[in-house]
């Protein structure tokens, strides 16, 4: 287990490396954009939980295709942040964050066929990336 959450986490260790700066401050953002300290309970949470998902499924399976997959997802999830941050592409992030999103999903519906609740356990991380989509897409209409 502590394995998976070593690799759950380091996609957000790669974020750490590019973070939002003066660049961010100074985008314009929707109303409903989230304050800034949201952001690291939301992804310590979803980490934990994308790391024990895993865990369940390799224990039932062991090294397959859903864990692949996985794996996959967390690359997108790792290359957004320098993409967005790092480079200031808008337009590039949201196609990353769209190939993400199918990735989630593709993962989600191939860990509910382990045992289910692996599955489940990514459903507030497909939720959390629905919205991050949509507020990349805002920004970067608005920019």
């Amino acid at each position: 287990l502590a394995g998976f959450f070593v690799v759950a986490f380091c996609a957000p260790i790669v974020g750490a490396l590019a973070p939002p700066g003066n660049w961010y401050a100074s985008l314009n953002k929707p109303a409903w954009n989230p304050p800034a300290w949201i952001f690291g309970p939301v992804w310590t949470f979803l980490c934990l939980l994308m790391a024990v998902a895993a865990w369940l499924v390799w224990k039932r399976r062991g090294w397959g295709s859903p864990l692949w997959l996985y794996l996959f997802q967390l690359m997108l999830n790792a290359a957004w942040t320098p993409v967005f941050f790092g480079a200031h592409q808008i337009g590039w992030a949201l196609v990353v964050i769209i190939l993400l999103w199918i990735a989630i999903l593709s993962t989600m519906l191939s860990f509910l066929r382990v045992p289910t609740v692996a599955g489940l356990m990514l459903v507030p991380y497909l939720a959390w990336v629905s919205f991050a989509t949509f507020l990349n897409l805002t920004l970067w209409r608005m920019n």
